[in-house]
């Protein structure tokens, strides 16, 4: 194999607040000739999260901060190039956490196999990936069942619109926020979400209180702050909190005061719990074959946001604080 010359963007230096473009570089890098039990891999789309935000600052969390002047990761989906590993062969559709980069090598534990009659690709990284399976655990961490009434904030993002969809399929009442006109059509259409409101045309206390009077018995959380303030007013007594992110402070310098009204976690007997999804992978199997169930049969839409070549990846990381993304965000590195 000749040397294959690759390009992966690399973090330059730790964000102040909301990122920037020169907190990162775009490098070419030659890859090492293939050795035994190794795959070679292009990418074909990799993944953009809020998560990563988090990964950029210094110092512990529940996953390493990404290093300076290394190359970032995150979820891809590519196609095997070359292979002296007998678990995989050219032209298998492959996903990994080597995303931020067009080619790479790896071990065959570092990847997964995935099917190609899955079209398009990237919807393994978004309602089958590990955004999708969020929403999946989500629901079932708080035991979401049919009658309930669900508030998800961020609706229209890659984990609240298929949380939304995958409520309506249990027979739930559906509410969204979300940050734009179009955004909120979305959800009213395409993801069959009962109400949607914009955050940003008044108060979600009292947008919240309008379309739902009698409250909420469960709330979605991928926002925090004023919205989580606001859910915690609308809930039901032993209503239900799923704390999947918080976007609304991931580039705050300084940490904001928590909700002024917490008390109601005592006074309505309120149940909150955390996920991280990756606390979950031994039940993947079990979300792929109800979740690519219902993509499969056309009861689930996977809406994404493209940008186009790895010289766009990190306008579209920081795209996702701008709102700039509807569904799930993805930058499409390859043709398959």
């Amino acid at each position: 194999m000749s040397k294959i010359s690759s390009r992966e963007i690399h973090l330059a230096s730790r964000p102040n607040g909301l990122p920037t473009a020169a907190n990162f570089t775009l490098a070419q890098v030659e890859l090492e000739p293939l050795q035994d039990r190794q795959v070679l891999v292009r990418n074909l789309f990799m993944s953009v999260d809020p998560y990563m935000r988090g990964r950029m600052n210094a110092g512990k969390s529940y996953i390493p901060p990404f290093e300076l002047g290394k190359p970032l990761d995150g979820g891809a989906v590519g196609e095997v190039i070359e292979s002296h590993a007998r678990e995989f062969k050219p032209g298998d559709a492959v996903t990994s956490n080597f995303g931020w980069r067009e080619y790479f090598t790896a071990s065959p534990k570092e990847l997964r196999l995935v099917s190609r009659e899955v079209q398009p690709l990237s919807v393994y990284l978004g309602a089958l990936g590990m955004t999708g399976m969020t929403a999946w655990v989500g629901l079932n961490l708080a035991e979401v069942k049919a009658g309930d009434v669900i508030f998800i904030s961020g609706a229209a993002g890659a984990v609240g619109s298929v949380a939304g969809q995958l409520a309506k399929l249990r027979g739930c009442r559906v509410i969204g926020s979300a940050g734009s006109m179009e955004k909120v059509m979305f959800l009213r259409e395409e993801c069959g979400f009962d109400i949607a409101f914009d955050y940003k045309t008044g108060p979600v206390i009292e947008q919240l209180n309008l379309e739902a009077p009698d409250g909420i018995d469960v709330y979605f959380d991928n926002v925090g702050g004023e919205t989580l303030e606001a859910a915690l007013s609308a809930l039901r007594v032993h209503g239900r909190i799923i704390a999947c992110g918080c976007i609304s402070g991931y580039n705050d310098e300084k940490p904001r005061p928590g909700p002024s009204n917490l008390s109601n976690m005592i006074a309505k007997r309120l149940t909150m719990k955390g996920l991280i999804v990756r606390d979950w992978l031994d039940r993947q199997g079990e979300f792929e074959k109800e979740v690519g169930g219902y993509f499969r049969t056309g009861k689930l839409k996977n809406k994404e946001t493209v940008a186009e070549g790895i010289g766009q990846a990190v306008s579209a990381f920081i795209g996702l604080f701008e709102g700039k993304n509807v569904g799930k965000m993805v930058v499409k590195l390859g043709s398959a």
